[in-house]
């Protein structure tokens, strides 16, 4: 930030740590996928010392990416964790997912972090995606900035990408997004795009040189000089225009040159108040540099301007029970506060939670309490336990760097809580407290699942618990009408990353089955039917005899069953029989297999013999006359509806509301939510949902969002009964 030249601080092969908050801080990177963050990150690790070449630890591994999942599908698909020192602050680096099937780690990131980093590529421009998240950060206030990357590839312009986060990020204030340095173009080759070759910092006028292939400071060139003197004069507008001193607009707009370290000054503090969101540039380093483009410039930028852990408010707390407790400090000496932001396994070590302490100060081999609750519609049941935790660590690539303790303030990874999960508190076990949870995407797109062999259905349910455990953007359900397994996920690409961890972390192969709906029965029309079930077959025979009516009911009103016998023609002690073997044949369904609801069995008359009558033969009369009457009837299928809500930018209103009309739905609604997004309210059939958030997302590039909810059973179109029927028959 104060844009002078600076040596690597820090130190490859050692963790950093920190003392006190102030020398913290936690960094979040935010961006769509391939914009180029693990590669800044790893950057910044190289400019900062903590590696010796670019991306690489000791043992020759990635220092970002380096789960072997990432590895084959060439993306990240995890939070991780890389902290850096630079001027004795240790930085927090969280280096998120960008594709949106893994939003539940971009979540975890924002919690854990203080500040968000943006990084849009120029050769790729700005995702909707990116403009949501955006606006969530805006939302709490989070400080944020932005990093031009891809400045290399052929037809970019750090110019007009400027100018598009200006319209895009700046809102009412597009003044509040403004560059502080300008890249420096060195001769264009033949396909006329110019090398980025160094920065100019606009404030201090100085130009740092990377075309030696090391990063040199020195002074403009008379022909660099006129180069920056429209941005330079609107950067220091921009900037005073966020001054606390109400003065210096006058005194600068009368003439007055402002003291650089005054305009520094106001800078730092409006990027930490979140009002005012710097660009700037970035690049790897060559070969054999150490120091990439832009890299020492982020680097002071994050320990300048962004905020420490103390300056930033904490979630809110409350006890076990809900009841009220004070704000958290972010005092290493105040009581324990911390919460697991991210669960996975280690095939070595086990369990490993990284954890954020937000409150007191967390040490190896102490005794904590773990609460979890609130969490049950991410499939988590209520749990508090007491659990000691094991060694602390800093990640570092593949590796775990001892910790003798974590302050408020600091990021590090526990291990051994075996019961711990992600969202979970951490904090005293003679005062335990419950922390707020943060929002969570739901999951919407379902997968059946079953075991592949007999072995792999012995351990299929340790395996799935571990995996929910980890990942609360993945919710399992055992449906209890289709008794099928299902996995809620977010995408197609979620689903493929669950899968392999299961096969490959916990040695589980599994099936995907296609999923099915909760269809039900119902009659269409009233309908009478006789069940005789009578048997002779030597000593004590079977003999029940029942006529019954059956009248269709509203939605809803299940199963209704109704005495009017006269005369004792069916003794009072079979008439229950008679009514357990309507319902039991009622849940087998009639006509396709699937349950009968909305009706109403009236019982008018029967038979009964001294000997043969027994509780099981009027069962089984009940059941008879039950599917006697549904065979002279109209069978109707009932399929579930679901309420859904769709917002989604105007831009892409019609075409959704096109969609869903495919879709057999219906639109009830639509209503204005927020600036240039549309909520729109419809009735859908849910058979036709199972890959809408699949095709929401490409209808909307990624921009769409959804919610659902069981809305009722209503008849399914007889085309479409007829065919379930076809499939049930063929499938039995």
């Amino acid at each position: 930030m104060s844009e002078k030249s600076s040596t690597n601080p820090g130190a490859a092969g050692r963790a950093p740590a920190a003392d006190r908050p102030t020398a913290l801080r936690n960094v979040v990177l935010v961006g769509h996928s391939g914009s180029g963050k693990t590669t800044l990150v790893e950057a910044l690790a190289l400019a900062s010392g903590a590696v010796n070449r670019a991306g690489r630890v000791e043992d020759g591994g990635c220092l970002s990416d380096y789960d072997e999942i990432e590895h084959r599908q060439q993306r990240s698909v995890q939070l991780s964790l890389v902290p850096v020192d630079w001027g004795g602050v240790k930085i927090n680096l969280l280096d998120t997912p960008g594709y949106a099937d893994f939003v539940g780690e971009l979540r975890a990131g924002l919690r854990a972090a203080d500040a968000a980093l943006f990084v849009v590529s120029a050769a790729d421009g700005v995702a909707g995606a990116t403009r949501m998240v955006w606006d969530e950060c805006a939302a709490v206030g989070m400080p944020r900035a932005l990093v031009v990357t891809h400045l290399e590839a052929a037809r970019s312009d750090f110019d007009e990408m400027t100018e598009r986060c200006r319209e895009t990020f700046g809102g009412e204030d597009p003044d509040a997004v403004l560059p502080l340095y300008l890249p420096l173009y060195g001769t264009p080759g033949a396909d006329g795009h110019a090398p980025v070759k160094g920065l100019i910092g606009l404030l201090s006028q100085r130009v740092f040189d990377h075309s030696s292939g090391e990063r040199v400071e020195r002074a403009p060139t008379e022909e660099e000089l006129p180069l920056i003197e429209r941005a330079r004069n609107r950067l220091i507008e921009g900037i005073i225009a966020e001054s606390e001193d109400e003065s210096l607009m006058d005194r600068y707009l009368g003439g007055e040159e402002i003291d650089i370290k005054t305009l520094i000054g106001d800078l730092e503090t409006a990027v930490a108040r979140g009002t005012f969101h710097p660009v700037l540039a970035a690049a790897p380093a060559g070969d054999g540099a150490k120091q990439g483009l832009g890299t020492v410039e982020l680097l002071e930028l994050i320990t300048g301007g962004f905020p420490t852990p103390a300056e930033r408010e904490a979630p809110a707390v409350t006890g076990i029970d809900g009841g009220p407790r004070e704000a958290l400090a972010c005092d290493p000496d105040g009581p324990l506060a911390a919460e697991v932001v991210k669960t996975s396994s280690d095939p070595y070590v086990g369990r490993v939670s990284l954890v954020r302490v937000f409150s007191g100060t967390l040490r190896p081999d102490e005794t904590v309490h773990v609460s979890g609750h609130g969490l049950e519609d991410r499939g988590h049941e209520d749990h508090d336990v007491d659990e000691r935790i094991g060694a602390l660590s800093a990640p570092f690539g593949k590796q775990q760097r001892p910790l003798s303790r974590a302050i408020a303030g600091d990021l590090a990874c526990v291990a051994k809580l075996t019961r711990a999960e992600t969202g979970d508190t951490l904090s005293d076990k003679d005062a335990p407290l419950l922390m707020e949870p943060w929002t969570m995407p739901d999951p919407l797109l379902p997968i059946a699942i079953e075991a592949h062999s007999k072995a792999d259905e012995d351990k299929l349910s340790l395996g799935l618990s571990r995996l929910v455990a980890e990942d609360p953007t993945l919710r399992l359900e055992h449906h209890p009408d289709t008794h099928q397994m299902v996995l809620w996920c977010l995408g197609e690409a979620h689903v493929d990353v669950a899968l392999e961890r299961l096969r490959s972390r916990y040695g589980v192969q599994v099936d995907t089955v296609p999923h099915k709906v909760a269809l039900r029965e119902t009659f269409g029309e009233a309908a009478s039917g006789r069940g005789r079930h009578v048997k002779q077959s030597g000593g004590h025979g079977q003999f029940a005899i029942c006529e019954i009516t059956v009248e269709p009911l509203p939605g809803g009103s299940g199963i209704e069953f109704v005495d009017k016998v006269v005369g004792g023609a069916v003794p009072r002690q079979f008439i229950p029989s008679v009514e357990k073997g309507v319902r039991a044949q009622a849940a087998r369904g009639v006509a396709a297999g699937y349950p009968l609801v909305d009706i109403r069995v009236t019982l008018l008359d029967g038979k009964a013999h001294s000997v043969d009558s027994s509780d099981a033969a009027f069962q089984k009369s009940g059941a008879l006359a039950l599917r006697e009457a549904a065979a002279d009837a109209r069978i109707d299928l009932l399929e579930p509806v679901a309420e859904v809500t769709v917002l989604i930018p105007d831009d892409f209103v019609g075409p959704a509301m096109s969609d869903l009309s495919g879709r057999r739905g219906r639109v009830v609604g639509t209503e204005q939510s927020g600036a240039g997004r549309t909520l729109v309210r419809a009735e859908v059939p849910e058979i036709e949902l199972s890959r809408y958030a699949i095709d929401l997302r490409s209808l909307s590039h990624g921009t769409g969002r959804f919610t659902r909810s069981y809305a009722r059973h209503e008849p399914m179109p007889p085309q479409l009964a007829e065919k379930m029927r076809e499939e049930s028959a063929n499938g039995a």
